[in-house]
């Protein structure tokens, strides 16, 4: 499975836990750590890992990919899932105000979800 559509998977298991403003950006010509990073937003701790905890689940069963490192799961406040060629950001409003990690990794392409249909020929 390609980071794209990774990327795509980790934002769609984002909106099932109704996280908000979820942000796509492709980094790989900015970086090495990723190709794709994906922002999204929970309003409490029981959100953000209900969030953390449905990328999991859903990455695992369509894509058989379960998480190289897990961080901040237990507080809450910032998740990060951390797949290789993906890694996946779910963040209470403060924690996402004042890291303001989209800011920094702005010279990548930022996608807003849902991502626009794509034609098919």
């Amino acid at each position: 499975m390609d980071s794209e559509l990774l990327a795509e998977l980790a934002a769609e298991a984002c909106d099932d836990r109704k996280a908000n403003n979820i942000k796509l950006i492709k980094v790989d010509e900015v970086t090495s750590l990723a190709d794709w990073m994906v922002f999204a937003g929970g309003f409490s701790d029981v959100q953000v890992r209900a969030i953390a905890r449905s990328v999991e689940d859903k990455l695992n069963e369509k894509a058989n990919r379960i998480p190289i490192r897990k961080e901040g799961i237990n507080e809450a406040k910032w998740a990060l899932l951390d797949y290789g060629e993906l890694i996946v950001h779910v963040l209470q409003p403060s924690e996402r105000n004042h890291y303001s990690l989209e800011a920094f990794w702005s010279n990548g392409k930022i996608h807003n979800y849902p991502l626009p249909k794509k034609d098919v020929k």
